[in-house]
């Protein structure tokens, strides 16, 4: 009797276990183990069909036949289709919400530290022994760590080490706030709340933005925005404990209890942040392709000049009120709260809209009303008109925070590459931070009109800057996806 053919039943494409992880193995690759091959072949009844020339007519099923192609590299990176729903993805969301909430959340807190740091209640005594600007390095720093983490984090997390990334993290901002609870000196403050606090929030920022593309696919703005709204949340809740504690405990036990809302806050994504997908192939740490990719370049260098613009109002705003009288020292605490509050909503919303039109459509507008209103700060006189301005900033300026992973995951191709490109597009973007803190306190010190700190100059600085993102975000979009303003981009 003839010897009874079948197909190869080797499958093709990553495998998945029972929770849908996608996991590289050889029969992944279509490639036999040793132990399968020898059985096949010590097997009398069994042969392997012959491979296919061009033009030969293929015997088998036309299922099997589907079954024998192999995956292309767009599929590869897929894998399973990401949920977009469910217990396990959006417990995903929650996680990276505290992430946010314990890095942009603090960051977004600066400005009370420098209207507080500038008091006469300062720890650095005597009062006006410290800069503005070399306050605002201290922010600027931590800033940096934040985002130059992501240069370290990123390829250690297409690695698969999510979870240690986490832990290390989150120990740097518990351990930093402790440490920031028992200086007294400028380089102490800037050791711990600086370094310590940025780069433990930095292992754990780029990571946790870039998860979520695993789980959502026409659903990221959506997911991203609801997460990114933890930054806002935190900028309101952080510098109201630091503000109502102050008087009561002193500077010390305030920071300390900031210490212990990271650590409890931050046990939800220790526990529950997991990663569902991984590169299969070891990566350099840093992707030199991303230099050759024209948009991604174009995209990181917008980004770049916005920040700059960004951290002017960010810092700047609430110490502004104090110092030219519009505000009093109680009203200028709650002036960065009342941004966070409205920053809250123009993180979540505007994604959501960018899931329908395209986060390019919706961060060009954004940036360029940014831009508007910073310059609209010079004639700002009065409370009334700096609470307006602070609701309409933080609500178009939460584009800048929530939106450019959206981008990068719009503008990379080959996800397996996507945790390296966003955390080297943000390390690029840490760089500004250290222009447009410091450099803005340079220019303040500057005499301005009547003797006083240059407030004209900052808000020119600050405004032109964003108004040139936005220019370079239009160049952008026309150049990848065409001049129709009707198109999804």
């Amino acid at each position: 009797m003839a010897p009874t053919t079948f197909p190869d039943r080797t499958t093709h494409g990553p495998s998945t276990d029972a929770e849908g992880n996608l996991s590289d193995q050889s029969t992944a690759t279509g490639i036999s183990s040793p132990s399968r091959a020898s059985s096949e072949k010590s097997s009398p009844h069994v042969t392997a069909a012959p491979p296919l020339t061009d033009g030969a007519t293929s015997s088998v099923a036309p299922d099997a036949e589907k079954q024998q192609q192999p995956p292309t590299t767009a599929a590869w990176n897929a894998g399973p289709p990401p949920p977009n729903g469910g217990l396990a993805a959006w417990l995903q969301v929650v996680s990276v919400f505290f992430i946010f909430f314990n890095t942009w959340g603090l960051l977004n807190t600066f400005g009370i530290f420098q209207t507080y740091y500038e008091s006469s209640e300062s720890i650095f005594q005597p009062p006006g022994s410290v800069s503005s600007s070399n306050i605002s390095w201290i922010g600027s720093i931590q800033s940096f760590m934040v985002l130059l983490g992501g240069l370290v984090s990123g390829p250690l997390y297409d690695r698969g080490y999510l979870k240690y990334l986490i832990y290390v993290g989150a120990f740097g901002v518990v351990f930093g706030h402790m440490m920031l609870s028992l200086v007294s000196e400028f380089w102490q403050a800037l050791l711990a709340q600086g370094f310590v606090v940025g780069l433990g929030a930095g292992m754990m920022f780029t990571p946790g933005v870039t998860v979520l593309q695993s789980y959502f696919s026409t659903k990221i703005g959506l997911a991203t925005g609801l997460a990114a709204a933890g930054s806002s949340f935190g900028g309101v809740v952080y510098p109201i404990v630091f503000y109502r504690l102050i008087d009561r405990i002193g500077y010390g036990w305030s920071v300390r209890v900031i210490g212990f809302i990271a650590l409890a806050t931050l046990m939800v994504p220790v526990v529950f942040l997991k990663q569902r997908t991984k590169s299969g192939k070891v990566r350099a740490l840093v992707d030199v392709s991303a230099f050759t990719d024209g948009p991604y370049v174009l995209f990181t260098f917008g980004t770049f000049v916005g920040f700059i613009g960004l951290y002017v109002m960010l810092f700047y705003l609430s110490f502004f009120g104090l110092n030219t009288g519009a505000t009093d020292p109680a009203m200028a605490f709650y002036i960065v709260p009342i941004l966070n509050a409205a920053s809250m909503f123009g993180r979540t919303l505007p994604n959501w809209l960018s899931d329908k039109v395209g986060p390019f459509n919706i961060l060009i507008p954004g940036a360029l009303v940014c831009g508007a209103l910073t310059l609209a700060m010079m004639g700002v006189k009065g409370l009334g008109a700096i609470i307006v301005v602070a609701i309409l900033f933080g609500f178009f300026s939460g584009v800048f925070i929530a939106l450019p992973t959206v981008c990068y995951i719009a503008l990379t191709k080959d996800k397996s590459r996507l945790g390296s490109r966003i955390g080297l597009g943000y390390a690029f973007l840490g760089l500004a931070t250290l222009i447009g803190g410091p450099g803005t306190g340079a220019i303040l010190q500057q005499t301005g009109h009547n003797g006083h700190n240059n407030w004209t100059g900052i808000w020119v600085f600050g405004g032109v800057m964003l108004l040139a993102a936005s220019g370079i975000f239009m160049v952008l979009r026309s150049w990848k996806f065409g001049f129709k303003l009707t198109t999804k981009a």
